[in-house]
């Protein structure tokens, strides 16, 4: 998608972003940005804000959130999604119909509510265990 960034000197340019879910993450959703222009879709080359998939669907209604990742609605077919870092704070919007579709998606694959069955929590533990 297609997001930019109205508090900036260039609000109307477009920033290429990607929303993602991994059911192994069931209650996150990721907000993706590639680094690079080379055209590379590699991992290593995005940088990635994990955060509450409620609090996505949640601020598309009304503002939510506190610290590092707010949501709320914009502009009517838009969604700000405000990022604070150690650098600082910035605000983005995002298609509204897009964040909509996206949640459709995750919702279909984890319902809400049953995000804690998608969980190995066995097999977690087990690597925390390793670690110590």
């Amino acid at each position: 998608m297609s997001v930019t960034f109205p508090d900036s000197p260039l609000p109307d340019v477009p920033v290429d972003a990607e929303l993602r879910f991994d059911t192994a993450l069931p209650y996150a959703a990721c907000l993706a940005f590639p680094l690079s222009s080379s055209g590379c879709s590699c991992d290593d080359f995005r940088l990635c804000w994990y955060f509450s998939r409620d609090l996505l669907d949640e601020g598309r209604h009304a503002q939510v959130g506190r610290g590092d990742v707010r949501v709320g609605p914009g502009p009517e077919g838009e969604v700000f999604i405000t990022l604070q870092g150690p650098a600082g704070e910035t605000v983005l919007s995002a298609p509204e119909d897009v964040v909509t579709a996206f949640l459709a998606d995750s919702f279909a694959l984890v319902p809400a509510g049953s995000e804690s069955d998608h969980l190995d929590l066995d097999s977690e533990l087990a690597r925390i265990r390793d670690l110590g």
